[in-house]
């Protein structure tokens, strides 16, 4: 249960303020309690807990609460005080927290799905609390009746949830890679669009209402940002990462996107820049640059008595090219790619070794992230995952100091 207490240096790494062991199982949400030195957490062991920094600069339970089946995801709503937790068999339970947070009263259950419930959100102004599932679906239920208001289906596992308060606009991401938006009304709901992009599951959102940006990650190791705002569909891809993104936040005061990987990885792009959309790939049935067949383009192969070659494809035009013509690799973060990627020889001569500059920061979390949350107001961060371990984190030395400004993304 002690937490680890660490020095602050002067870095531009993220500092581990504290290191918080005690589940028994892996941590699936872990959530700052804002203007207060907490952490409420949620985990497969089927217990809730709420843990208070103490005196001796120690974190300890102050609320350990035991549930029926594992937790598999949370929200809290902090001027009410109220928790939402998801939970292994579909329901959803309310909780009550008393000022000092010390007691948990259960409010009520919502019968909410009927498998694994995987994101929560609260609306207090509709008093909805809106969840999706692994029965591939989304919910809003009414929390004054407890009553399911609307469910919309999907063909696969719907994995995580944003929404719009004001609009009541839900954003769906499910594991077939698809993200929908929908327009959630009191007992009914209209799909506004689908958006594709993803190679493999969608595994986190996260909605900017004020830019009225989408953030979404995947099990692709990419993320994609949609500019739902400006209506000309413009995606931006950022790939940095080297396993599955589970987590995202959007500063919209600094323009930084703060992700979280399962193998640890935490990075932090800056938004701030004028970056390119990534080529559509194009195709052909021969090299775009030597004209060479490639080996299903049986008729050039005979006529010109030559072996086909493989299709690649350049990052930065899109064309179709053989390895021949494609022998280099090179970074572009301006277009997203912050590792080295293929690219044809012409793109690799134009680029500068100024556009080789880094648009991102990356930092070694130590653990197996399956979850993080921010609060913004302190440039605070919390992680937990599989290996049962919650991490706090100060990222003022990351995304700099101007966050203590009080803004909050809601």
């Amino acid at each position: 249960m002690a937490a680890e207490i660490h020095s602050r240096p002067q870095s531009s790494r993220p500092v581990l303020l504290s290191k918080i062991e005690g589940h028994q199982d892996a941590v699936t949400a872990a959530l700052l309690i804002p203007k207060e030195d907490g952490v409420i957490t949620a985990s497969e062991d089927r217990t809730i807990r709420v843990w208070l920094k103490r005196d001796s600069g120690q974190y300890w339970p102050s609320i350990y609460h035991t549930m029926a089946s594992p937790c598999s995801a949370m929200a809290y709503h902090h001027d009410s005080r109220r928790i939402f937790v998801g939970q292994d068999n579909g329901a959803v339970m309310e909780f009550h927290v008393s000022e000092d947070f010390n007691k948990m009263n259960f409010i009520k259950t919502y019968p909410a799905h009927q498998n694994r419930v995987s994101a929560i959100i609260f609306s207090l102004a509709t008093e909805w609390v809106i969840s999706t599932g692994y029965d591939k679906c989304v919910s809003w239920m009414c929390t004054r009746s407890g009553n399911m208001l609307g469910r919309h289906f999907f063909t696969s596992w719907a994995s995580c949830l944003q929404y719009d308060f004001d609009t009541q606009y839900a954003f769906v991401g499910d594991c077939s890679g698809q993200i929908t938006l929908l327009k959630l009304e009191q007992n009914t709901c209209s799909v506004i669009t689908t958006l594709k992009g993803h190679e493999g599951s969608v595994t986190c959102l996260w909605w900017d209402p004020i830019q009225r940006l989408l953030f979404s990650g995947a099990s692709d190791n990419s993320i994609i940002m949609w500019d739902i705002g400006g209506r000309k569909g413009r995606t931006l891809l950022l790939q940095g990462h080297h396993d599955k993104v589970q987590s995202l936040c959007y500063l919209q005061l600094t323009r930084q996107l703060v992700s979280c990987s399962s193998d640890g990885g935490i990075a932090v792009w800056n938004m701030d820049v004028s970056r390119e959309e990534a080529p559509q790939w194009l195709e052909s049935d021969s090299c775009q640059k030597c004209e060479q067949p490639f080996f299903w383009n049986i008729k050039q192969m005979w006529d010109t008595k030559t072996l086909g070659l493989r299709q690649h494809h350049c990052r930065k035009c899109g064309q179709a090219v053989c390895g021949k013509c494609s022998s280099k690799r090179s970074t572009y973060p301006v277009m997203g790619f912050e590792f080295q990627v293929r690219v044809c020889d012409s793109c690799y001569d134009s680029i500068k070794d100024e556009d080789r500059t880094s648009l991102a920061t990356f930092h070694e979390g130590k653990h197996n992230i399956s979850h993080m949350s921010m609060d913004v107001a302190r440039g605070l961060m919390v992680t937990c995952g599989t290996d049962r371990i919650v991490k706090i984190w100060d990222m003022t030395p990351v995304v700099g100091c101007s966050l203590a400004t009080g803004f909050s993304p809601h």
